[in-house]
């Protein structure tokens, strides 16, 4: 296990990494923006997640590579919400939509880390008022890493009633390569939620059978992305959410490279699978370069923009004193 210095933010707060590692994995996170910085699989050499080797170059590019995503994953319309009759007034960074959390996500602050054995802890607060959310939310976040993969923990707690909606947006290649399009991809849900034009989640669930939508049986991420269909013109490929039946830890997503296997699972109501559309072939660890589509997200999270839609449950509220634990495992096996 190791503590190394990760560069100095914009405003001279000084960033760390932390490293543990098993027989099985080297696990890599930094404490700004809690990044999962690197998975690496010792038996291909393989590190599944894209990402940088200094701070300044997740400051400064805005993928959201790795980080933990908040206080409200995704997209959040008006940017406003009500909660308990009251409406709260978000920062507005996208248009007319509050994403990923406002311009200080959770993704934008340095915490507190420590190693405690096989497990990464991050600890901060996040002040009432910050991006126009209430309460001051007092996080707890872990990284424990296990013999077949990671455990993600974000626990969250308010002294005020107040929205709390994690996800974790890190970009992964099994292959090491500057495609994910061969990737094969199997997603535990047979439906998926439209988007408009400006990438906003509608409350509108579409059964995926005979649609480019259609993973409920293993298909090359790349194999209907190009297809004349309204959706992916309007996402520019995958980018849309997922509900997944069920309650508790359960399997959200499976992605099989050449030889390197990754199960994604979660307690949370969906995820978001995204085709890194957008990427912009910047240069990151071992001089990778990151062009569009090079990687995929799997984002367990909450309905997007589901606190202003009625008849979609749950919502992310998280009450005054109440605790929230929000899990997300990855789970890596050879093929």
């Amino acid at each position: 296990m190791s503590k190394s210095f990760f560069g100095k933010t914009g405003s001279g707060e000084d960033t760390f990494l932390y490293e543990i590692e098993n027989e099985h994995f080297i696990l890599k996170v930094t404490d700004y923006g809690a990044i999962l910085q690197s998975l690496i699989d010792r038996r291909t050499g393989i590190d599944i997640v894209e990402g940088f080797d200094e701070v300044s170059c997740y400051e400064n590019h805005s993928a959201h590579f790795g980080a933990v995503i908040g206080r409200v994953a995704n997209r959040i319309e008006g940017p406003q919400f009500t909660l308990n009759g009251t409406v709260y007034h978000l920062v507005d960074n996208e248009h007319g939509i509050s994403l990923h959390g406002g311009n200080i996500g959770l993704d934008r602050r340095v915490y507190h880390g420590e190693i405690e054995g096989n497990r990464i802890i991050l600890t901060g607060l996040v002040p009432d008022g910050e991006e126009g959310y209430p309460g001051n939310l007092s996080l707890k976040i872990t990284y424990e890493l296990l013999d077949n993969g990671v455990d993600l923990r974000v626990e969250g707690t308010s002294d005020r009633d107040t929205l709390l909606g994690i996800t974790n947006h890190s970009y992964y290649n099994l292959d090491g390569s500057e495609s994910a399009m061969d990737e094969e991809v199997r997603l535990n849900a047979d439906t998926f939620a439209e988007i408009d034009g400006r990438g906003l989640t509608l409350p509108v669930i579409r059964p995926a059978a005979g649609t480019p939508f259609d993973f409920t049986s293993f298909k090359a991420l790349g194999a209907d992305i190009h297809a004349d269909d309204e959706q992916l013109r309007l996402g520019n490929g995958y980018d849309h959410h997922f509900p997944v039946a069920g309650k508790g830890l359960r399997e959200m997503a499976v992605c099989r490279g050449r030889k390197l296997q990754l199960t994604v699972e979660s307690n949370l109501p969906g995820f978001h699978m995204y085709t890194a559309n957008y990427l912009d072939g910047v240069t990151g660890k071992y001089g990778h370069r990151y062009p569009a589509r090079s990687a995929v997200c799997f984002e367990p999270e909450f309905f997007p923009n589901g606190i202003n839609y009625e008849g979609i449950e749950p919502k992310p509220i998280l009450k005054a004193g109440e605790t929230s634990v929000q899990e997300i495992r990855l789970t890596v096996t050879a093929l």
